[in-house]
């Protein structure tokens, strides 16, 4: 089998990541033997796309290579836990292919008719407050892969299989593929894996937990994930805030509208992010779980 290359087009934050582009096997999909089609894991680097890279590793599971699709603003622990797969992977025989439609924060901000293409939430003039409709998942996640699978010899006619780290927690997110070339599968709800369960597979198999996949600017982050970035990783916490503060007049709508990147509609700095632990304590309020154990009855109205 003939030896090239792989391309690995990471122009974010990845840095280092190109330096893993070593001459790996490039495998047609339509040359392998049997001619089965390839079968090609999506990597978003969380804990179950990078349990299902593993697995594959460990020989528990079959795919051909895995695709990661940057959007250029991933988390620095994003960044760093790939350095961490890519070799693994490699060693193992699995290619790791890095792609990208381009810088998902300054395309949102200066592209034109394309700003602010995440589920920003808004206000407009009367006082309603609403949220933008999500482009970012299609445009840089789904596509960048779609493309790559195309170039790799993807067709309507043998289409490639794309391995969709979903477990079974999750399994009302499991949608068929929207294009003719690619069939999905969710082998962690065929084996019947929760999230938990592929935690306890990392940890038992010497892995540590993988960081939560998520852009540094999701509108759909939490008050815990806000939170955590704010306490735990102080940089992207910082890009975070001064994305909030460029994006508050950049959105493309009807009528005009402030965008901010959390739910409350205040800028990211002043949100309250503390717990409700934290919340009840400072008002002087009783915590039932800090009062003893809960046993299920307490709230249920059981006998006095």
């Amino acid at each position: 089998m003939t030896t090239r290359p792989v391309p690995v087009p990471c122009l974010g934050n990845c840095g280092t990541l190109v330096k893993r582009a070593k001459a790996l096997p490039l495998l047609d999909m339509l040359s392998q033997e049997g001619g089965k089609p390839m079968r090609v894991l999506s990597l978003g680097a969380g804990v179950q796309s990078s349990t299902l890279l593993l697995m594959a590793v460990h020989g528990e599971i079959q795919i051909d290579r895995a695709i990661f699709a940057d959007t250029q603003d991933e988390p620095a622990a994003t960044y760093a836990w790939l350095e961490t797969l890519m070799p693994i992977a490699e060693r193992a025989g699995i290619p790791v292919d890095v792609v990208t439609a381009g810088n998902l924060r300054e395309d949102s901000l200066h592209k034109p008719g394309w700003r602010v293409s995440m589920p920003a939430h808004i206000r407009n003039e009367d006082g309603i407050g609403g949220i933008l409709t999500r482009k970012c998942t299609n445009g840089y996640k789904l596509r960048p892969i779609q493309r790559r699978l195309r170039e790799l010899g993807a067709t309507a006619e043998r289409p490639a299989t794309v391995l969709v780290g979903i477990s079974r927690d999750e399994a009302q997110r499991m949608k068929p593929a929207r294009v003719k070339y690619i069939v999905n599968e969710w082998p962690l709800v065929t084996v019947r894996m929760t999230r938990a369960d592929c935690i306890r597979w990392l940890h038992e198999h010497g892995y540590s937990e993988p960081p939560k996949s998520a852009c540094r600017m999701c509108p759909f982050r939490n008050d815990r994930s806000w939170r955590r970035m704010r306490d735990e990783a102080p940089d992207d916490w910082a890009s975070a805030v001064e994305f909030d503060q460029q994006v508050r007049h950049a959105a493309q709508t009807k009528k005009p509208t402030t965008a901010y990147l959390h739910r409350s509609l205040v800028p990211l700095p002043m949100v309250d992010l503390s717990t409700p632990r934290e919340r009840s304590a400072a008002a002087g309020q009783m915590d039932l779980f800090e009062v003893g154990e809960c046993d299920g009855f307490s709230c249920m109205g059981g006998i006095s």
